[in-house]
């Protein structure tokens, strides 16, 4: 991606949830930091919307995170009325772009890849940069067909495909605890590590967001994007740099080697939640919520396990699981150590396994060892060292948008990526689709179905 910065952000879906919910917060944060520049917002949907309800929505955005510059962005922005998938509308709002343009698709994936098709009939300025929301297609042949039509625009430097999970800092807290110490990295292969697991749950049930999320699901939505790029990041090999090239590439290689563990896509497991209560809120059943056609089978929690046939990880399973209304949610990576060969005689091992969690969300890190009982030295037990890492100055669009701002790839899913990970899922959706795998349920507010072994 060209190094000049951005001078002006189109977002098309100005008007929709992305946008007001996530996006212009995240801008705000970034505006008001040391890494905030000047720029121009232009917003483009369908609906009749003032220039002043439109400065007004931004200036609502950035009052979290107050600036002098998120003002001056606020009062300068530019909102025009127009259908992203419309080549002659689009070709209206380029005219009105200054400099550098980066356009931020803040659509659903079909609308995206329609405007994209649209886009490509048309002269595009200098170095624009095209930045698209996961998913990156909603399979694996469409996932091909989007990337080559991107490809037929502008070069890959200039495409960003937009992953918000991977913000920097959970890229470099997961990098430099793997790389810059070398009590962990020689531990964490097969001839230690006994499992893996990556679990992110959240306790949000679907917040009237049926429109899209009925026609993904949990795997779609989390497991094929998110989770599967932790997971090249927790077991690829080391990078020679923290550049663009050598990160990605990295991670595209360790997930070439990833497949699920039962080639027919049965080492995996679906529910939905039913009726329940998170707190003092009372949650209704997945299929009364508002939009959602129960007759799709929609997950709103799933488990999957893969096998990474490398040197490294060969035997080892990595499951990761997601899911909504989940009680006491995690987010965290947890490498499960194997148990030592032998104690010596006359000590009493401890209760459970050794393990290694990494906290994502908040960022932490906790290692058993095992340690001499304080009333009895024979009877050994856990003790746990505790460390945290420091926060981002910016929310995580915030990170996305400073480097799509910046012109740094870093963060961007490269294309050949977005197909591995399409490619890894398929043989489950396959199943799901032929019935092969059972779709279970579990209350809101609960930690899953009760027939699921392993669930804490």
């Amino acid at each position: 991606m060209p190094d000049a910065g951005i001078d002006t952000l189109v977002i098309l879906g100005a008007g929709g949830d992305l946008t007001s919910r996530l996006l212009l917060p995240g801008l705000g944060s970034l505006l008001a930091s040391s890494r905030g520049r000047a720029l121009r917002v232009v917003g483009v949907d369908r609906d009749a919307v003032t220039p002043a309800a439109w400065r007004s929505k931004l200036s609502r955005a950035f009052a979290a995170h107050p600036s002098a510059l998120g003002s001056r962005v606020a009062r300068e922005a530019e909102y025009l009325r127009g259908d992203a998938t419309d080549a002659t509308d689009l070709r209206e709002v380029l005219k009105r772009a200054e400099g550098r343009v980066a356009m931020y698709f803040a659509l659903p994936p079909a609308v995206a890849e329609l405007a994209c098709e649209a886009l490509a009939g048309i002269p595009l300025p200098r170095g624009i940069v095209l930045a698209l929301e996961k998913p990156f297609g909603s399979d694996a042949a469409s996932a091909r067909r989007l990337n080559r039509l991107l490809a037929r625009m502008v070069p890959e430097e200039q495409v960003f495909r937009v992953d918000h999970f991977l913000g920097k800092s959970t890229v470099l807290n997961l990098l430099g605890l793997r790389f810059a110490n070398r009590l962990f990295e020689p531990l964490l292969s097969a001839q230690n590590v006994e499992k893996v697991e990556l679990v992110i749950e959240e306790e949000l049930g679907l917040e009237g967001r049926a429109g899209y999320y009925d026609h993904a699901g949990a795997l779609k939505d989390m497991i094929q994007s998110h989770l599967l790029l932790v997971l090249a990041l927790a077991a690829m090999e080391a990078p020679s740099s923290v550049g663009s090239e050598d990160l990605r590439g990295a991670m595209a290689q360790v997930l070439r080697a990833t497949r699920a563990w039962k080639k027919d896509g049965t080492a995996s497991r679906r529910a939905r939640y039913t009726a329940g209560r998170l707190g003092r809120r009372s949650l209704p059943s997945y299929t009364d919520e508002a939009g959602v056609v129960a007759s799709r089978r929609t997950e709103t929690l799933t488990e999957l396990t893969v096998a990474i046939d490398t040197w490294r990880w060969a035997g080892v399973p990595f499951v990761l699981r997601s899911g909504k209304a989940i009680g006491s949610p995690r987010q965290d990576l947890v490498f499960t150590f194997r148990p030592v060969p032998r104690l010596p005689a006359g000590f009493e091992g401890p209760a459970g396994e050794s393990q290694l969690r990494i906290g994502i969300k908040p960022a932490t890190l906790d290692i058993d060892l095992v340690t001499n009982g304080r009333d009895d030295p024979f009877a050994l037990e856990h003790d746990v060292l505790h460390a945290e890492f420091g926060d981002s100055e910016l929310s995580a669009y915030g990170e996305v948008l400073a480097e799509l701002c910046e012109g740094d790839p870093t963060l961007s899913v490269r294309g050949d990526i977005a197909e591995e990970c399409w490619r890894i899922v398929s043989p489950v959706l396959a199943a799901w689709r032929k019935d092969a795998v059972r779709l279970d349920s579990y209350p809101a507010g609960s930690r899953g179905p009760s027939t699921w072994k392993g669930i804490p």
